[in-house]
């Protein structure tokens, strides 16, 4: 049988650059190369699109478009001329794709801004389509829909850039202190700020308002943050339950990829109904949120196990390291087996 030509899609334009070069090398490296003809295309920082076929260490240490490999190149919107088209001097040319590995993380590659073009396109790709990777990127559409099914959300507020009225909207919505700003959509903890006191509300606004244009301010939920990891589109799989144990005041970008005071265990430190609640709550989000191929859905559990939704993660961090890949480990699945679970789940729709 033919082998399938498989494009990783790297680097991006967001905030989590470096964390998709991470995944990215660490997906390539582990690609069963005996079923997959590998193609690689980077996106720079500055958006230039670049096909790659240099060595995964140079994705990995952000030297990757400096090979004398590189050649300009894109993926065609148009079914007439459909593939991968790499400009040359002399011209172009189109070269066949069967399926697209998007590894880029936060906007312009988890939003469905990739997703869409690749809907466009008729090319298959691994993950979800377009809508549901816009909706879960937006922290605060994703809570509405949860809550509407009777999942259990923290309290919450949106503020735009016109708004002024923090303090004042908070006391109305009888939300205490502590809280979260965040960002709506961004992801791996940047421009989150845990704030204990109303002198540090507008620095913590301004310094999320440096990532999108939408902030939440979110109610502090006193429990510990568990995660869940499906893969799958219909009758989809299920990760072992972990959970995170902090010793700072959340879970940020230096905890997420140091881990330098805080630790996971895997499984979570739960009894085993609770663990099956947990599963059985993250698959009904997975559902409500139209996600297929995969995703980490993160959720909160107090001392009395009430579960309380997060987030989801359409493209979770995906090193051989990750949560995402360690949970689907304990029921089983190699990294491997699961970059080619991945792969064939978006052949399959073709």
């Amino acid at each position: 049988m033919k082998k399938k030509n498989v494009l990783v899609i790297f680097g991006g334009m967001s905030n989590e650059y470096e964390v998709s070069l991470k995944s990215a090398a660490a997906a390539i490296e582990n690609m069963d190369l005996s079923k997959y003809n590998l193609m690689m295309l980077g996106i720079t920082q500055e958006g230039k699109w670049l096909r790659f076929s240099g060595d995964a260490q140079m994705i990995r240490n952000h030297t990757w478009f400096t090979d004398e490999s590189c050649v300009e190149a894109f993926i065609s919107p148009s079914r007439e001329q459909k593939g991968l088209i790499e400009l040359s001097p002399e011209g172009y040319k189109v070269i066949e794709v069967d399926v697209v590995f998007p590894i880029l993380h936060g906007k312009f590659g988890e939003d469905g801004t990739i997703q869409g073009l690749l809907e466009l396109s008729g090319i298959p790709f691994v993950g979800c389509k377009t809508l549901s990777s816009a909706i879960c990127m937006d922290k605060a559409i994703t809570h509405r829909l949860v809550a509407k099914e009777e999942i259990k959300v923290a309290r919450s507020i949106v503020l735009y850039k016109e708004d002024r009225n923090a303090e004042q909207r908070l006391e109305e919505a009888d939300i205490k202190l502590p809280v979260y700003i965040k960002p709506a959509k961004s992801g791996s903890s940047i421009g989150i700020t845990k704030v204990f006191h109303f002198e540090q509300l507008e620095d913590a606004i301004s310094k999320a308002f440096i990532e999108d244009d939408k902030v939440v301010i979110e109610e502090n939920i006193n429990g510990f943050e568990v995660g869940c990891a499906i893969l799958g589109n219909e009758n989809p799989m299920i990760g072992e339950v972990d959970e995170i144990e902090l010793r700072g005041d959340f879970f940020d970008f230096n905890e997420k990829y140091t881990l330098a005071s805080s630790k996971i265990h895997m499984p979570a430190r739960v009894e085993k109904e609770v663990a099956h609640q947990i599963k059985k709550t993250a698959l009904k989000i997975y559902e409500i949120l139209s996600c297929t191929g995969l995703a980490r859905v993160d959720m909160f559990l107090t001392k009395d196990n009430e579960i309380y939704f997060n987030e989801v993660n359409t493209l979770p961090g995906f090193t051989s390291n990750s949560r995402y890949p360690k949970m689907m480990s304990s029921i089983g699945l190699s990294y491997t087996d699961v970059i080619t679970r991945l792969i064939e789940l978006a052949l399959e729709e073709v």
